[in-house]
């Protein structure tokens, strides 16, 4: 297994890098292999690329039909809310990647679900033994990925592989969330982060701290970082290369 930082110089060169070499990774994948497990991310880097993802995908040589698509973590919301990070992504992706519904994983919206737990028992029924084969991931200013948050319930040590997560320090106060330990089937993990209010996390998750979701999350093959110049602002001296 290797780690690699990728150092870009703003937000913008992020969400072009990372969709360029998604878009060729997948390709790959799909020529050796009959289906490809993604599992996606939110947040404003996440659907930034995602818009020029779907771009980069109009006449490429991408197979839709091998792709499937998961979640990391969904907000417990009504299904039409756009706060859903699958409802931002997959509108985005849709405008050129034909994806079949039975092959996108969505979790269960708010709408007749009691809470988020009965929706993160049915998305762990789903699940089941998944790996992916990349998950995508973004990194808050306090640390959090998915919706796994530092010194909160939800990054306490479990065996479960999705968790429903009330009281959320960030807004909305309910969610569903892949654990580590489902995240950590994944061959390959690639983290985003852009802006300054992510540096002192992102330092602190590569340095491995233990109070930190992220630093016990990694792929079994590879796990790449893409930060921009002001994400990678507070990195120790060992992490400084030219951009």
């Amino acid at each position: 297994m290797y780690r690699r930082l990728i150092r870009l110089h703003d937000a913008d060169e992020v969400s072009s890098v990372v969709a360029a070499r998604l878009l060729a990774r997948l390709i790959e994948l799909q020529s050796t292999q009959p289906l490809v497990h993604v599992c996606l991310t939110g947040g404003d880097t996440a659907n930034a690329m995602y818009e020029k993802l779907a771009d980069l995908a109009h006449g490429s040589d991408l197979d839709a039909s091998k792709l499937q698509l998961w979640w990391g973590d969904e907000r417990f919301v009504p299904a039409t809310d756009p706060a859903r990070n699958s409802l931002q992504a997959i509108t985005r992706l849709a405008r050129t990647v034909s994806i079949k519904s039975a092959d996108t994983h969505m979790m269960a919206a708010a709408d007749g679900r009691k809470d988020p737990h009965e929706s993160a028992a049915e998305y762990e029924a789903e699940l089941g033994n998944t790996t992916f084969d990349i998950t995508l991931l973004g990194i808050g200013g306090d640390g959090h990925v998915a919706s796994l948050f530092p010194n909160h319930p939800s990054s306490e040590p479990t065996t479960r592989a999705v968790i429903g997560v009330t009281d959320s320090p960030k807004a909305p106060p309910e969610r569903i969330t892949l654990t580590a330990p489902s995240l950590n089937r994944s061959h390959e993990v690639w983290f985003l982060a852009t802006g300054a209010s992510k540096a002192e996390a992102v330092a602190a998750t590569l340095e491995g701290d233990p109070s930190l979701p992220g630093s016990a999350i990694k792929g079994d093959v590879a796990t790449l970082w893409f930060l921009d110049r002001k994400a990678a602002a507070e990195l120790p001296a060992q992490y400084s290369c030219p951009f």
